[in-house]
């Protein structure tokens, strides 16, 4: 089986201070540390143990610049075989519509059996996943938390409104985005990226994908992010300060004291 699963860099909110920037145009992106969205890291994982158990490959991509490398090398010292760098200069400012479009032709132009996305990425729009597989005209699950391979089809859990299982199948080809909790994803080493360091990853431009540079890029985007900021606390809300120790405990005792907790 052909896998492609799609991942993107994003600021690592476990190692930076996310501040929004003096005009409110965007977040402060100066001196960030930058990691793989950790969505996307379950559907690298889930896709290297379906290579594992039936067969193929997996490959990696993004749409990016040269630094976006380095996500697609951490999830080839994973496990993935290959990795693909969507990069043009047209392709900045793209919506999710764009990237999709993006996401399509690398399809398209690889021939996969499988496509994988994370549930969502930093913006929390949960969108690309979608507009991929109705662009490609491929069935589509979202929130996907189980995946069984049965000859061409597969059957696939998703997490739906109550926290009960709804079982589906669907016959591929087709596009699913992965939750969160599928899988156990594997510690990546040192040798792992050592063995990759030197790997060779083909960049596609707009020209190689076939993509008219005016449909993708802020030229083409239907959805401009006009402001960033940070809500106003409302009446009663409370911020807690101190270690992530003190503010559990002090969480602890308002729900108590507000009888939320007995």
């Amino acid at each position: 089986m052909k896998i492609l699963v799609c991942v993107k860099r994003v600021p690592d909110t476990a190692e930076n201070e996310i501040e929004v920037n003096g005009d409110g145009s965007d977040i402060e992106r100066d001196d960030l540390v930058y990691s793989v969205n950790e969505w996307d890291n379950y559907a690298v994982e889930e896709a290297i143990q379906i290579r594992d158990n039936v067969g193929g490959s997996v490959t990696v991509v993004t749409v990016g610049d040269d630094e976006s490398e380095e996500v697609l090398r951490r999830e080839m010292a994973m496990g993935a075989d290959n990795g693909l760098l969507l990069s043009d200069d047209a392709f900045d400012g793209s919506d999710g519509k764009g990237v999709a479009t993006l996401l399509k032709a690398a399809v398209e132009k690889g021939k996969y059996d499988l496509i994988l996305t994370g549930a969502q990425a930093d913006d929390g729009a949960a969108q690309v996943g979608g507009m991929l597989a109705a662009m490609l005209d491929y069935p589509y699950a979202s929130l996907v938390n189980k995946i069984d391979v049965d000859g061409d089809k597969l059957k696939v859990g998703r997490e739906i409104e109550g926290g009960n299982q709804e079982m589906n199948e669907i016959a591929l080809p087709c596009v699913l985005s992965i939750q969160t909790g599928i899988n156990e994803p594997r510690y990546v080493g040192i040798r792992g990226i050592r063995k990759v360091a030197s790997v060779e990853i083909p960049q596609h431009g707009a020209a190689d994908l076939g993509v008219d540079a005016a449909t993708v890029g802020a030229a083409g985007a239907k959805v401009k992010r006009l402001d960033y900021f940070v809500p106003e606390m409302g009446d009663g809300a409370e911020m807690l300060e101190g270690s992530t120790e003190e503010i559990i405990a002090k969480l602890i005792e308002l729900l108590k004291a507000k009888g939320g907790l007995k």
